[in-house]
């Protein structure tokens, strides 16, 4: 009948017109889940940096990058930091003498799991920077415990010591096994292999720095220190070695030097370094000294022995927030921990400081209370 056919038409209209809102409903449906996971792919990173108070460019760092300034086993002062950047273990220098291998190693053990070191940095060729890679008849030295697959080292030395050759005759022996090696001098040419900048991966780069110092000669050895700089993101970590006044001049002037986060005190302390020209560029917020505070090792001039009071002078312009590996004492041991091993952590935006022994800083201690004044 008449009246049937328009029933039909009608439920016939009804069904496509609840095909179509269905349709219209799945396709906003899809571009919902589209619009869904874009934002939790691209989004969350720059909500992350607003809630924190981070600009949006910044490199948001994966993985740890973590500085440890080592406590060496003995009253002498010395250099060795192991640094754990991403997959990579880093090791700055071995001082201060050759049994300091077993500390520097049972410390480093506890963060590696392949033995095997990504890149190693001699500074300089003083031996309280390049000792332990030697090691003793008893104790095996860095470059025989550890597979090391790149070394970067000294362009230039006066010395002919047996430490000296010593080192050089291990450096060798490990690239015969297959390391890589390099001088500061081919980093910056980049000849033979060698780069400028290593990208550590994670978003951390490792850059040798320029040093007139690399093709010149000094008559002081601290000068011929290789200088490098760890960049996560915009956050900057500072290393020279033992460069002193002039070597810190021509630094500021062959690099565009940032800010950082961490410097490591040039020199142990020494009044001949970590200079105003220098301080006055990078302005560091965390300042750690590897020596034996208040020792005699090098001199009676209480002023003189580290870190200075001219030092101290010149970096609390900066900052006040200053460590120190160890502090000497009248005992048979001749040492004990000032801060002990110092770690510095930069982690999701946060850079922070822990200490084996205590994290006060050096002006609140009762060593600088006694010995140094904060100007």
């Amino acid at each position: 009948t008449p009246i049937s056919a328009i029933k039909t038409n009608l439920f016939f209209e009804i069904l496509s017109i609840i095909h179509d809102i269905i349709s219209v409903l799945l396709k906003l449906y899809f571009l919902f889940l589209i619009a869904l996971c874009a934002f939790l792919y691209f989004g969350h990173g720059i909500i992350r940096n607003v809630l924190e108070d981070k600009p949006a460019e910044e490199v948001v760092i994966d993985g740890n990058f973590s500085v440890h300034f080592i406590e060496l086993g003995n009253k002498y002062t010395g250099d060795s930091i192991y640094i754990k950047a991403g997959d990579n273990d880093i090791l700055i220098d071995a001082g201060s003498r050759k049994n300091s291998a077993d500390d520097i190693g049972n410390y480093i053990d506890d963060y590696m799991d392949d033995n095997t070191l990504e890149y190693v940095i001699a500074t300089h060729a003083d031996q309280d920077h390049i000792s332990a890679f030697i090691g003793t008849k008893d104790i095996p030295g860095i470059f025989d415990r550890y597979e090391c697959e790149v070394i970067i080292d000294f362009a230039i030395t006066n010395k002919d010591s047996q430490t000296v050759k010593d080192y050089f005759e291990k450096r060798d022996a490990e690239v015969e096994l297959g390391a890589k090696h390099y001088t500061a001098l081919d980093c910056i040419n980049k000849t033979n292999g060698a780069s400028t900048v290593y990208d550590l991966g994670d978003g951390i780069k490792m850059t040798v720095l320029n040093s007139l110092y690399y093709t010149e000669k000094s008559s002081d050895e601290n000068n011929y220190s290789v200088c490098l700089l760890f960049s996560c993101g915009t956050k900057h970590f500072l290393f020279t070695g033992d460069l002193e006044k002039e070597g810190e001049e021509h630094l500021v002037e062959l690099n565009n030097l940032p800010e950082v986060e961490l410097f490591k005190a040039g020199h142990h302390g020494s009044k001949t370094s970590s200079t105003d020209k220098l301080l006055s560029i990078i302005k560091p917020k965390i300042v750690c000294v590897c020596c034996c505070a208040g020792s005699d090792e090098y001199t009676d001039n209480l002023n003189n022995q580290f870190p200075t009071q001219d030092f101290v002078s010149r970096v609390s312009k900066y900052t006040d927030r200053v460590y120190v590996t160890s502090i000497a004492t009248d005992d048979e041991v001749g040492y004990k921990s000032f801060n002990g091993n110092i770690v510095v952590t930069y982690n999701a935006g946060v850079v922070s400081v822990n200490c084996s022994n205590n994290n006060i800083i050096l002006k609140d201690s009762d060593w600088f209370k006694n010995y140094r004044k904060w100007e």
